[in-house]
């Protein structure tokens, strides 16, 4: 079974079960609604050999990738992430100035984007270090977005460039740890302002996170909204020049969101003058009836067997 598969049988599991007005699985968060307002909760997990290699990362990094990446699924709902909860299962091996280093490095953060940590549970682990955090968010019922939001015809667009924390992973795996890409890869800066900013503009229709590579993360907005896309290859950012890494590659943490056309240009200004550096737009959403990317380079369609990262 796959990742997703499992996913998907989980949600059928319990497609008759009384959610008490949580929506449905399906987006970065769940989210509730309360009048005007929405909550919103995610959970990831980071495991060690899996998400992150002992000696590849610092434990103050660690503590502060756990948060970015939690973070960074509240923001892609448009919402403002508000508190925490940590949960960490720590070997026999792990020492007292390990989890100290660690646990500044999840405060700093946290104070940077002024999220509390109100809760979580420690244990001991024979297998490595694994750690789970769930973020809360929370504003105006309004500004969420939803994956299923996409429509035929919308302006296809990610926050920045993609591919870094790719490239910096491989680095690390050859042992050059010290170079540019492997401090992205490290230190992932999740976009909480700018999720937050583009909830609260009407014409971003849908809007995600990009954690396991455009290729893949691109289709859950597809399957989502029932519809296509097409990417203008030359047109992706990519932060090697090396597009196949800046599709397939995972852990970007950039958004990806759709915009209605007509709105494109001026969306494009006022971020780049809010935020002092722009947003790409890479393509447009197809009517289709099966979620499927055309990759078009340079005016001519290519077939690549392009696909983001699956962790079964």
């Amino acid at each position: 079974m796959t990742e997703f598969g499992f996913i998907e049988h989980v949600a059928r599991l319990f497609a008759d079960a009384d959610r008490h007005g949580w929506e449905a699985i399906g987006d970065d968060c769940t989210v509730l609604p309360l009048g005007d307002e929405a909550i919103a909760l995610t959970t990831d997990l980071l495991v060690e050999g899996v998400h992150f290699l002992r000696d590849g990362i610092s434990a103050r990094e660690l503590g502060r990738k756990s948060l970015a990446v939690n973070l960074s699924d509240v923001a892609a709902m448009g919402l403002k992430p508000r508190a925490t909860l940590l949960s960490v299962a720590l070997p026999a091996d792990v020492g007292e100035e390990w989890a100290h280093d660690f646990a500044a490095g999840y405060r700093r953060l946290s104070a940077e984007y002024d999220v509390a940590l109100v809760g979580g549970d420690t244990t001991a682990s024979k297998n490595g270090i694994t750690i789970s955090v769930t973020a809360i968010g929370r504003g105006p019922l309004a500004h969420v977005k939803r994956r299923s939001a996409a429509r035929a015809g919308d302006a296809i667009f990610v926050g920045g460039e993609l591919g870094a924390s790719a490239a910096g992973l491989e680095d690390i795996l050859k042992g050059r740890h010290d170079s540019p890409f492997a401090a992205v890869h490290r230190n992932p800066a999740p976009q909480v302002f700018e999720g937050e900013w583009l909830g609260g503009r009407a014409e971003v229709h849908a809007m995600m996170d990009i954690s396991d590579g455009t290729a893949s993360d691109l289709l859950h907005i597809l399957r989502a909204s029932s519809c296509g896309a097409e990417i203008t290859v030359e047109d992706i950012p990519a932060a090697k020049g090396d597009v196949a890494t800046a599709v397939c590659g995972g852990e970007d943490y950039k958004l990806l969101f759709t915009v209605e056309a007509a709105a494109a240009d001026e969306l494009q200004r006022d971020f780049a003058e809010r935020f002092g550096r722009p947003i790409h737009r890479i393509g447009r959403i197809t009517e289709s009836a099966t979620p499927v990317i055309r990759w078009i380079d340079r005016g001519r369609e290519i077939m690549p067997s392009w696909h983001g990262f699956e962790h079964f």
